[in-house]
């Protein structure tokens, strides 16, 4: 129950952090937007050119400015994802197989000792 309330914790903090960097994305773009003109038509002006030797449409560019924000978003939001993790010290799959073999291991080992007390014991009655 602890480990699902964990991972809903996370999952939340993992949408909230998506909600924020959405807002500070539309923040950024609304400050692009106030500081001029200049700069878009800069980067209108800016002449691009496809792997054919044909101009690259804006609306290209702005696709390609749209992926990459989008890329760099998707990173960053894995690396707070992976950040959060550590600092709950959430175990991964693979640990918790690795802690289930060394239970298994000792419990054999538990057994084995009982064993030889009772031997021991019998011995000396």
């Amino acid at each position: 129950m602890k480990a699902k309330t964990i991972l809903e914790l996370a999952t939340l903090s993992a949408s909230l952090y998506t909600i924020s960097k959405n807002t500070q994305l539309i923040e950024k773009m609304r400050q692009l937007a106030e500081e001029g003109k200049d700069k878009v038509n800069a980067f209108m002006k800016e002449h691009q050119v496809d792997e054919d030797g044909n101009d690259v449409e804006f609306v290209d560019k702005l696709l390609q400015k749209a992926t990459e924000l989008r890329e760099d978003l998707e990173q960053k939001i894995s690396q707070v994802i992976a950040e959060l993790y550590e600092k709950l010290n959430i175990a991964h799959t693979d640990q918790i197989g690795q802690l289930e073999e060394k239970i298994t291991l000792l419990s054999n080992d538990l057994a084995l000792a009982e064993a030889r007390i009772k031997h021991l014991e019998s011995k000396q009655v």
